[in-house]
């Protein structure tokens, strides 16, 4: 959608065919037959997303965020609560060094050790060199976050209480496996920019409030979407010096089949998506064979609609009460669950997530997925349930009125070290073959705002691209 909107604003007509039923991608969501929104996953918006606020902005979505409290809050076993406090007068970098260095999930040593490894880290040269600092945390793919941060005098500890909850958070894999220049990049934007560490969230659902505006936008300047419609395989020709070039997609949906012709295709995919779409004889390029280096992360997302307030802590008064909405109005981690991050939507979105007379509504995102993709649901729940009570006394007696549990097998692109040379460009060798989505070449990690990014990337490669585009035809004629 990010590449649709684009293409419109230069004037191209555009074509969106979707498998699904529903826009948005891992950012979607959906009505039950019971009319309750099914996310596929927990969406928090960075201060840092440029991109994303350009496109809300244009599409009118800007005024459906709502901005939380500028700390990072952790909720740890009994209800205690740590935080990195960036809320000071005195922004970038005075916010983040006074947020870490008075931050109470740690203890003083952890904390000290902390400061020594954050202050060798390139985020000091990003305070005035912010292009070679870019350059050095490249340099840092192929180490984790874990072997550079202890190299630098990190403790075991610190990984543990608070650097791993945030990897599960932004990666779904943990300091050990997660690649140090993931970490590192959102820590040179913390340092840097005053406002990235400053998290808001949707009013309401994505389908409702992101995705719908979006859609609107393109469909009211004549773009057209096609649900439903499933790509079978992508056709094409090879030209007398060899070049490939795409002659259409072959589409079906359900028993109906037809074949779709376009100027240019763009593939805004995730990483096994792309996968099943790619003729193999294409993997003779390494360009197209790198793709097949990178695989998904398995992420289970789980809903929990309760008869009280969960986040009230300690509070089993507070809990109890349905006159008011009551709890932890933000983003959440633990280093004490499977889930490291999570929400309560029917404070943090209460447009759709809000129900008068009922309670909280948990968003939890399992990471690792892996141990939890196997089970049924109710045993997912069942587990889930009893580690919300180990970190909520307030959720003691209280009952689950209602539960969903959405599984992807591969969401993510598991940002391992030495993963990023294989993330392809969005111009491929095919000349009128593009590609889009956040596992894509580009700087921010696999996210909303990358995915935005990346789709600006590839409608700027199509549009410079243009007088190749417009010659082909002429040129397979005279084939």
């Amino acid at each position: 959608m990010s590449t649709a909107v684009e293409l419109l604003d230069q004037g191209h007509e555009v074509d969106i065919y979707d498998s699904k039923s529903f826009v948005g991608g891992k950012v979607g969501s959906f009505v039950d037959k019971q009319g309750n929104h099914i996310e596929m996953g927990l969406h928090v918006f960075f201060g840092c997303y440029n991109n994303l606020f350009r496109l809300m902005k244009k599409v009118g979505a800007e005024k459906n965020l709502l901005v939380k409290d500028h700390t990072h809050t952790f909720v740890n076993k009994g209800g205690d609560i740590g935080e990195l406090d960036f809320r000071f007068p005195i922004g970038a970098p005075i916010h983040g060094m006074r947020a870490f260095l008075t931050t109470n999930q740690l203890g003083t040593y952890d904390k000290a050790r902390n400061a020594v490894a954050l202050a060798l880290s390139p985020v000091v040269r990003a305070l005035v060199d912010p292009d070679g600092a870019m350059q050095n945390i490249r340099d840092l793919d192929n180490i984790s976050f874990s072997e550079w941060f202890m190299s630098k005098g990190g403790t075991r500890k610190s990984i543990q209480r608070m650097w791993d909850p945030v990897a599960y958070a932004l990666g779904f894999i943990d300091c050990d496996n997660i690649s140090a220049r993931c970490m590192l990049t959102i820590f040179s934007l913390f340092a840097t920019k005053t406002e990235a560490s400053l998290l808001r969230m949707l009013k309401g659902s994505p389908d409702v409030y992101l995705s719908g505006p979006i859609r609107k936008y393109i469909t009211d300047r004549g773009g057209r979407f096609h649900l439903r419609w499933g790509c079978r395989e992508v056709l094409y020709d090879r030209s007398a010096d060899g070049g490939v070039y795409v002659t259409g997609l072959a589409m079906s949906k359900a028993t109906e089949k037809k074949t779709v012709k376009a100027d240019a295709y763009v593939a805004a995919c995730d990483v096994p998506g792309i996968k099943r779409l790619l003729p193999q004889d294409w993997r003779e390029s390494q360009f197209f064979d790198n793709i097949y280096k990178l695989v998904g992360v398995p992420v289970v997302t789980v809903q929990l609609r309760y008869n009280g307030w969960v986040t009230e802590l300690k509070d089993l008064e507070r809990s109890r009460q349905l006159r008011q909405a009551s709890g932890l109005d933000n983003l959440l981690y633990t280093p004490d669950a499977d889930f490291s991050c999570f929400a309560d939507l029917a404070l943090t979105s209460p447009a759709d997530y809000y129900i008068e007379g009922q309670g909280s509504l948990l968003q939890c995102v399992l990471t690792p997925g892996d141990p939890y993709m196997p089970l049924l649901n109710d045993e997912i729940i069942k587990r889930v349930t009893k580690q919300v009570l180990v970190l909520f006394p307030s959720s003691q007696g209280l009952e689950v009125t209602w539960s969903s549990v959405v599984k992807i097998g591969q969401s993510l692109y598991r940002e391992g070290p030495g993963k990023d040379p294989f993330r392809p460009d969005q111009k491929t060798p095919i000349k009128n073959f593009f590609l889009a989505g956040s596992y894509t070449k580009q700087d921010y990690i696999d996210s909303m705002e990358g995915a935005t990014l990346s789709g600006r990337l590839a409608s700027a490669f199509i549009c410079g691209a243009g007088e190749e585009l417009v010659a082909l035809p002429n040129y397979l004629l005279k084939k």
